[in-house]
């Protein structure tokens, strides 16, 4: 049985995974850098052990260092929620080969599903439509480009071991494709350290749709039905919603048929997701499989009452899946929302710094929060900008929207921009309200926002971020220095004022 817990990982998911630990009576152990000290993740572990000072490559995404973590601290076991090392392969091997449980699925597993290429072609093994693409031996540019007449234009060009949208870009015209694929090349070389890139046909507005799958030792693998994560900025999902408005159930089933197909030609074990597209014409294609916790997962919770990080632990001990799992006892109830709260702004979507200066989480029944701050928390730029994310369900899917408005609108996060106004418009948009939306509606929703802004807002945004406060003639900015940001400045600057 597993005592000690080491989480190789940082905010809301540290917190996430710990509470659960200490559910469980397991003691739980945070690995943290050390401008995470002060952390909340660090505070509320019950041991804490540093990884050392530095960038993340040297702290959070160093193996022999969390290794190193797990022995001084005496952890038998490590969870790596996700993000860093979580969809690592040679993590999870170094992690068992230690002698260590490792919380997620086999090493074999993970490099079968991480590199695109191959889990296409495991997935067309299996029986599991792919989106149509390019040969898997078609390397170089002219090998590509007669792809690209055999698929047809758009298209997009994608990197093999990537995710999260690096390395993928889209190409309207034939002549636009060598200089995609350089840039593809580049980005996904920096990003992966491996810059195979392929072509795939661009489906025309689809919809993104996920399911929860689960495995254990014993063999059984189950779905435990979908979320719909379309509401996506630069392919990063941002609000997710389960039950998916756009599957009636001989669909649902199909796809969670295909899903555990895919989950079972892979030899996983644990919790994974396996992604889908959904056309116009209600055709589903293999997207990806995350081998690893989803962001997400807490509306999955929400809908069927139960604890996904548990059922992880528990299967990574040995255990069997739930006998009600297994038997297809489970049936969601109700309807559930997230949103992701960034510290980003909401046009551009860049990353913003700066120290939360007040901080008060909304609350009420079917209301959840799971984040990683606090009032006096510093948020910085070298971290992914998630902050917290609020999980709401209710009875229907309009009582849920109606839910995350109210919440939404009580959440006070001062001292750091987010994207807060922008997860407003969603809700608020009737696109989004109607059920009938797909992965473009934030560009749609962002360029009519942006044309709604009056021209006097723009030049008093400008003149608050330009004008440096210190005298000098140079503009400055507050992810550069700090001057120039309203919120750090001596000032009676208020917003609304």
């Amino acid at each position: 049985m597993v005592k000690t817990l080491l989480i190789a990982n940082r905010g809301e998911i540290a917190i996430r995974v710990a509470r659960t630990a200490r559910e469980m009576g397991i003691e739980t152990v945070a690995a943290f850098a050390e401008s995470d000290r002060e952390a909340l993740h660090v505070r509320q572990a019950d041991r804490a052990v540093s990884l050392g000072d530095g960038p993340p490559l040297d702290t959070y995404l160093s193996i022999p260092r969390v290794l190193e973590a797990a022995r001084e601290s005496g952890a038998d076991a490590v969870h790596p929620g996700y993000g860093f090392l979580s969809e690592d392969a040679a993590f999870a091997r170094a992690v068992e080969e230690a002698g260590l449980v490792w919380v997620g699925p086999p090493a074999s597993a993970m490099e079968e599903m991480g590199e695109k290429l191959r889990a296409r072609r495991r997935m067309e093994a299996a029986g599991v439509p792919v989106v149509p693409g390019s040969r898997p031996d078609a390397a170089s540019d002219p090998e590509l480009a007669g792809e690209a007449e055999r698929l047809g234009f758009p298209l997009l060009v994608k990197a093999s071991a990537g995710g999260g949208g690096k390395g993928m870009s889209r190409v309207e015209r034939r002549e636009d494709l060598p200089a995609a694929l350089a840039l593809a090349r580049r980005v996904a070389g920096a990003a992966f350290g491996d810059e195979t890139v392929y072509l795939e046909r661009l489906l025309d507005s689809p919809r993104h749709v996920e399911f929860q799958i689960f495995g254990d030792r014993q063999g059984n693998v189950v779905h435990l039905f979908e979320r719909e994560c379309s509401v996506q900025r630069r392919h990063q999902k941002i609000v997710e919603e389960t039950p998916c408005a756009a599957l009636d159930a001989p669909l649902r089933a199909r796809m969670g048929e295909a899903a555990v197909a895919a989950a079972r030609a892979a030899g996983y074990i644990g919790a994974g997701t396996v992604e889908f597209l959904l056309d116009r014409d209600r055709r589903f294609y293999f997207l990806e499989m995350n081998t690893r916790l989803q962001v997400e997962h807490p509306i999955t919770e929400e809908t069927l009452g139960i604890d996904l990080v548990r059922a992880q632990i528990e299967i990574a001990d040995g255990a069997p899946l739930p006998a009600a799992w297994r038997s297809g006892g489970l049936a969601p109830r109700g309807h559930a929302i997230e949103l992701r709260l960034y510290a980003e702004d909401p046009i551009e979507f860049l990353p913003r710094k700066g120290s939360v200066l007040a901080y008060s989480e909304p609350s009420g029944p079917g209301v959840r929060v799971d984040s990683g701050i606090e009032r006096g928390s510093a948020v910085g730029l070298e971290y992914d900008p998630l902050l917290a994310k609020l999980v709401v369900s209710a009875e229907d899917r309009g009582a849920a929207i109606a839910r995350a408005r109210r919440a939404l609108a009580e959440w006070v996060v001062l001292g750091v921009e987010t994207n807060a106004p922008l997860l407003a418009r969603v809700l608020e948009s009737e696109e989004f309200w109607s059920g009938r939306y797909d992965t473009g509606i934030v560009s749609r929703l962002s360029a009519a926002g942006n044309a709604e802004v009056p021209e006097a807002v723009w030049i008093a945004a400008a003149l608050a971020f330009s004008t440096d406060s210190g005298g000098g003639s140079g503009p400055s900015t507050p992810e550069r220095d700090g001057r120039g940001d309203p919120w750090a400045g001596g000032s009676a600057w208020r917003a609304g004022a």
